[in-house]
Order: C-alpha cells, then structure tokens, then sequence
C-alpha cells in the first residue's frame, strides 16, 4: 500500500502503539506523532513532526491527545483542526472532539438529545452545592476534564460536606455533582465503528469497598450481552457527536437506563479483554476503505 495514515497519540502507551502497529500491518508505513513535538509553520501552511510534513499524509487517526485530560487538550486540537483545513482526513474529526472533551458540553449534548443521565447538578456556588449533595443523599464530584474517574470524590449528606466542598473547589471552580446510583456491581461500554453498533462489554467492580467499576481500581472486563434496548439507547447517544470510533457508558439500573457519558477517544482494552475483538485492526481497515 501506498497510503500514509499517522496515528496521534502518546508514545509507549499501549492503545496509541497497538493502532500505529495496525497501520503499519496494512500500509508498510508507521508515524505515532506526539503533539508535544509539532510544529506549526503559518508562513508556510505546513505542519511539522520530526521532519515529516503531516500536511502531506493520507490521514490522520487521533487516539490521544495528551497524556491527560485537561483544558491544554482543546490548544492542541486546534492545531489537528488547522491540518483538517489544510486538506488532511482527520479520524475522528477534531472539531467533533473538541465538543466533547469537557464533560460539561458532553452533558449538554446528551440533555438536548433527551438521554437519560443520573440526576445531576452544575454550579459554582456553595451553598447551591451542599443543598445538592444532600438533596441526593450520595453524590459523586466529577471534573470537567478526566478519565477512569480520576479525581472523581464520593460524598455522603453524613459527611462533612462544607469543608469537602471547599477543598474542591480549590481545584475546581465548576461543581459537577452527579446523583450516585446504584450499578449493581457493573456498568457497560457500547462501542460504535462509524456510527453502526460494534460490541458490548462490561466493567465489573472489583470489590465492595469501591464505589465505581474503572480497572484503575481494580475493574475488570468481561464479555456481555446487551438487550435491544441498551444498544439503541447507546446509538442515540453516540449519533450527536459523529465520531468514527467511541464507546458510550451504559448502566443498567433498577430505575431504568442512564448514560454517563461517551467517550471522545474510545478504548480498545475493553473490547479486547472483554470481547475478543482487535479494535485497533479494525479502525486501520476502516480508516483505510475511506481513503481509498
């Protein structure tokens, strides 16, 4: 093949080399360009990673941006949009991305689309976030930019809620404060390949002592089989955002369906534990048909 197809993403990091390895196995060529290293010449209209001139690629796969979730995250894909004005196919597209990166637009969206979400508040004051907290009884602190639950707080109405408040907000100017519902020990990944249904898999909480299922804490993934429901709820959820590759949060609750997010980037550990399934193969495959 004579295609050239860059991967973004973050060096020996597992998913960002799993997706160059599947590119270089179809196309003989192989570039996991690191944003860190860009640079951007106005002058010339050209884009430049370690000599190589990425307005002259095929395309581009983000995988990841930066090696954590961040507000800089939005600075560094407004450098992959000006590339996706230079003529470069860009996979997702960044300015879709860009939409989602802050859990507070992702919210937005799926509020406007009418998905199911736990009852959740957003506000900068404290005393509208105390009187949340308790309203809730349990309620998880979530920041507006993170992963794998990083930085997430559970708070109890028992708690000394002021001063967990206070320390937060030290941090975090936003309060994203998010009902905790019961998971009954699991929540799903529904995962989409150009918008058409992909796999399920679940995360499975390790133990009691922990309220979420992330393997940051011990999680694991398992196969799973979804009900008709769970996976059209998903596709609704997914449609807004028109990525090419993501993967919607999922829990089955006794009050129903709710989603708590989807994902910008999408995982590839989840369907390979859990499923079987090379996710990294078949996004290359697919990016490829679509360049062709």
């Amino acid at each position: 093949m004579d295609k050239k197809i860059g991967v973004i993403g973050i060096p020996k990091r597992w998913s960002s080399e799993l997706l160059a390895d599947a590119i270089y196995d179809l196309t003989g060529f192989r570039l996991l360009v690191d944003l860190s290293k860009v640079e951007v010449d106005f002058e010339a209209k050209k884009v430049w990673f370690e000599g190589v001139d990425l307005t002259e690629l095929d395309a581009l796969i983000i995988k990841k941006v930066s090696p954590e979730y961040s507000s800089y995250i939005l600075d560094r894909l407004e450098i992959l949009c000006y590339l996706e004005s230079l003529g470069v196919k860009i996979f997702s597209s960044p300015k879709n991305i860009a939409a989602m990166v802050d859990r507070l637009s992702c919210t937005v969206k799926l509020q406007q689309a009418g998905i199911p979400m736990p009852p959740t508040t957003i506000t900068e004051d404290l005393d509208i976030a105390e009187r949340a907290i308790k309203k809730y009884g349990q309620a998880i602190l979530k920041p507006l930019y993170t992963s794998k639950a990083r930085g997430m707080i559970l708070v109890s109405s028992e708690d000394d809620i002021r001063t967990e408040l206070e320390e937060y907000k030290q941090h975090h100017p936003v309060f994203y404060i998010q009902k905790k519902i019961d998971l009954n020990g699991k929540d799903l990944g529904v995962a989409f390949l150009g918008g058409k249904y992909l796999a399920t898999y679940a995360r499975c909480r390790a133990n009691n002592r922990t309220w979420n299922t992330t393997t940051v804490n011990g999680g694991k993934y398992s196969t799973y089989e979804p009900s008709a429901e769970v996976i059209e709820l998903a596709t609704r959820a997914q449609k807004p955002f028109g990525l090419d590759f993501t993967c919607v949060d999922v829990a089955e609750t006794s009050e129903g369906l709710f989603v708590f997010e989807v994902s910008a980037f999408g995982g590839f550990r989840g369907l390979l534990d859990g499923c079987g399934l090379d996710a990294a193969k078949m996004y290359a495959q697919y990016v490829l048909e679509r360049i062709r």
